[in-house]
């Protein structure tokens, strides 16, 4: 058995104005941009499929413009998630799913369901909602993570549902969002969100071998004592998980630095 998880860094996306001659070689097509992107950065998030469908011919491609060992994290559509009533969600989850994502075959990674910052935690609806998110489409495995963005879900009985549900909770280094560093899936998801352009791999030296040592102690199965926990005193079981990271919004023009920078430290 392995004694620690994968861990993956990349950023959001991959289409950004200001990456190209910075981040893209000058004159890189964009065509090519997901080619040489993903033979950076060992995963990246899509955002495009939060806000509109995709066909499973896009799926395919990404897929084959990127490298075997390449993996996506895909954002729900926002349809699923933004609706007063969490529990009659199932059709737009799964027609969410019935898209193509399974497409990407081994290279689909984790799903974020993502939550307005006006959504509040109400357990009956939420636990009904995470019953709805199934475990395959298509004979692929699926991996779900929730990102919650109202202070309500920092509650135990949150976490607690999550865990049974076997769904990660994504944890938010960010400046107005809750964080939760509960572990509650057989994966850790991580978004950096404090990054700043004027540092060159979007944050400090200092604060990359920090988040170097947290995420290799999320791989080997711990939980670092120096983030806040929502939960009871109850840690999540030991054991090797993979962990996606993911430099996102501010700092943006420097995030696919940040996760090089990451990965170096971590590999």
């Amino acid at each position: 058995m392995t004694s620690s998880g994968k861990i993956r860094a990349g950023m959001g996306g991959w289409t950004f104005e200001p990456w190209e001659g910075t981040f893209y070689p000058d004159k890189l097509s964009k065509a090519k941009q997901l080619q040489y992107a993903s033979r950076q950065v060992k995963t990246i998030e899509v955002n495009g499929t939060y806000y509109s469908t995709f066909k499973p011919a896009t799926f395919a491609k990404w897929a084959g413009d990127t490298p075997d060992d390449f993996v996506f994290a895909l954002k729900a559509i926002r349809f699923s998630t933004n609706r007063r009533v969490l529990a009659e969600a199932g059709e737009s989850v799964q027609r969410f799913l019935d898209s193509g994502v399974s497409e990407l075959g081994d290279k689909l990674g984790p799903i974020v369901w993502q939550f307005a910052p006006t959504k509040k935690f109400v357990a009956d609806d939420f636990g009904a909602f995470l019953a709805l998110l199934p475990e395959k489409q298509d004979g692929v495995a699926l991996r779900h993570a929730v990102e919650v963005r109202n202070d309500s879900f920092v509650a135990p009985d949150f976490v607690a549902l999550a865990r049974k549900h076997k769904v990660a909770i994504v944890y938010a280094h960010h400046n107005t969002y809750p964080e939760v560093a509960d572990i509650t899936g057989d994966f850790v998801y991580a978004r950096l969100q404090r990054g700043s352009d004027d540092n060159p791999d979007c944050y400090t030296d200092k604060e990359l071998d920090g988040w170097a040592a947290r995420t290799k102690l999320w791989a080997e199965g711990g939980q670092p004592d120096d983030l806040p926990y929502a939960g009871d005193t109850k840690p999540a079981a030991k054991k090797p998980r993979d962990v996606f990271v993911y430099f996102i919004t501010e700092g943006k023009v420097r995030a696919p630095f940040g996760a090089i920078a990451l990965q170096k430290r971590v590999d």
